[in-house]
């Protein structure tokens, strides 16, 4: 069983995960400040919820469609565009200064 959990593991699947763990700690964290600014921007985290577990359900439909290596390589894909276009963007506001 854990054999194949490890297995059917993909790029989008952790990484919302790892999103979805961080909106609902921070939330939780800041739901339960003092200051009601810090209450109210806990609980419009909340909204950012969909986001990720769109991006889940999305990619366990694709991972049964197409299988684990081909899911994995089109996130590949995917994520190396965006981290080209933030160092892209880095080098653009550093030419801008």
């Amino acid at each position: 069983m854990k054999k194949q959990f490890l297995n059917n593991l993909t790029i989008f699947y952790v990484l919302s995960l790892i999103a979805l763990l961080g909106i609902v700690v921070s939330s939780i964290i800041m739901t339960n400040q003092n200051g009601m600014n810090q209450r109210l921007q806990g609980w419009v985290n909340l909204l950012w919820l969909p986001l990720p577990i769109l991006i889940f359900i999305i990619d366990r439909i694709w991972l049964k469609k197409s299988g684990v290596k081909k899911t994995n390589k089109i996130q590949l894909y995917i994520v190396a565009a965006f981290v080209l276009l933030f160092v892209l963007n880095v080098m653009r506001l550093q030419v801008q200064i």
